[in-house]
């Protein structure tokens, strides 16, 4: 039981953190096309996200970019010893993004971002050899963070603001391996939370080294969210004194780790630019996750995450083709937090290499149609999740997972 309402909270960190069982990036077609580069490229309001001091050096008055992606993922599961399989049938997650920038004066800029970075579902078969662990994950996130840029030369600038963050989470899984009711049917747990809610900050600069040359940083603070009244719903319950489930409230509190962002772009031959960006997450502030139960009978849990610290090396090229028409094209790594022993299904994360490309088309002077296209490959892992315990005894689930996602994405951007 303790198990069910620990991995629960996981998934709500989920909500923020991952999505359909990888991490992806997505605050951005323009970006996304350039292997999710941005804090030391300019070009739209995407720098909301990216680096928000970046806006005040936009030459629009008013810069507007939305878009949606289409994340298609596949999660192929086997143990090889006991001819175990499962492969995940996930609906198509529409993670969404609006950004908006106004130049002030020509020292001062505003903006406002929202977007969901992270909104997907997770769904196995029921009752597949790990549904003890998870049956069905639904997450979903939505920030909201309002910027102020500002000048204080033509080579620097200083750019942040707030984050206000709502997310929600719907998750179930079966009791444990064998627990059914009278008539067979396995005894699971839903587990909802929603309207889940904190607060945030951003930081950032941009330099303009020389005319060509941009350097930027952007940290993002760590974020608590708070789980207050959350819901545990138990279903095929046999009737017996041995089995007391009955439906509950759960409270948690979860940090989410900080992060930041270094990069570079340089412009070069009038229509090229390259642009180079490191993210450094602060994931080892996931040494544990508690939970205290509304019900007295049931005990407060703690289980131990241990996450590393974990990086990104993203690389972007950029090629203002014609008048009409911008090429992108990018690459990034993605390492893993997870540590050897602590690889869960519900998110089975592991190193990733993913290959992006994309272009712009102008329609006039003021209306763009931006595409991107992400295809991450995660690397094939034979791991297993050491976690799970059964009468007071740790029951490993283990296997090989193969895991891609295929993304498009389609946005619009309006200068005036």
């Amino acid at each position: 039981m303790k198990k069910v309402l620990v991995l629960a909270v996981f998934a709500l960190a989920s909500a923020v953190t991952y999505a359909g069982g990888y991490r992806v990036s997505l605050q951005g077609n323009k970006a996304l096309a350039m292997g999710h580069t941005g804090v030391a490229v300019v070009n739209s309001s995407e720098s909301v996200f990216f680096n928000p001091a970046g806006l005040v050096f936009l030459e629009d008055k008013i810069n507007i970019s939305a878009g949606v992606h289409g994340v298609f993922s596949s999660i192929a599961y086997q143990d090889t010893s006991s001819g175990a399989n499962a492969r995940t049938d996930s609906p198509v997650g529409t993670p969404l993004y609006l950004y908006a920038s106004y130049k002030a004066t020509d020292w001062l800029a505003l903006g406002l971002g929202v977007y969901t970075p992270y909104g997907s579902t997770v769904e196995y078969e029921d009752d597949w050899a790990g549904s003890h662990l998870v049956n069905n994950i639904d997450l979903a996130a939505i920030y909201i963070q309002p910027t102020v840029s500002f000048k204080i030369n033509d080579k620097l600038s200083f750019g942040g603001g707030p984050i206000y963050v709502t997310g929600s989470v719907n998750f179930n899984r079966n009791l444990n391996r064998t627990l059914t009711d009278l008539e067979g049917n396995r005894s699971n747990v839903t587990i909802d939370a929603s309207g889940v809610s904190s607060w945030g900050w951003v930081a950032s600069t941009m330099v303009n080294l020389t005319e060509n040359l941009h350097i930027g940083a952007t940290y993002r603070s760590e974020i608590i969210l708070d789980a207050e009244d959350g819901t545990a719903e138990f279903e095929n319950i046999p009737n017996s004194p041995l089995t007391p489930f009955e439906n509950t409230s759960i409270k948690a509190s979860l940090p989410l780790p900080a992060e930041m962002t270094v990069g570079m772009s340089y412009d070069f031959c009038e229509k090229w630019v390259f642009a180079f960006d490191f993210n450094r997450t602060f994931w080892d502030v996931y040494e544990s996750l508690d939970i205290d139960f509304a019900n007295p009978e049931i005990p407060d849990s703690k289980n131990a995450r241990n996450y590393k610290n974990a990086s990104v090396y993203r690389f972007g090229m950029q090629y203002e083709a014609t008048k009409m028409f911008t090429l992108r094209a990018g690459y990034y790594f993605d390492e893993s937090p997870v540590r050897d022993g602590y690889f869960a299904p519900e998110t089975p994360r592991n190193d990733s290499n993913n290959f992006t490309a994309g272009l712009t088309v102008n329609l006039g002077e003021r209306l763009q149609i931006d595409a991107s296209f992400l295809y991450s490959h995660f690397k094939e892992v034979d791991a297993s999740y050491n976690y799970y315990f059964e009468n007071g005894v740790s029951v490993p689930f283990s296997g090989t997972y193969k895991t891609n996602a295929f993304v498009p994405g389609l946005g619009l951007t309006y200068k005036l």
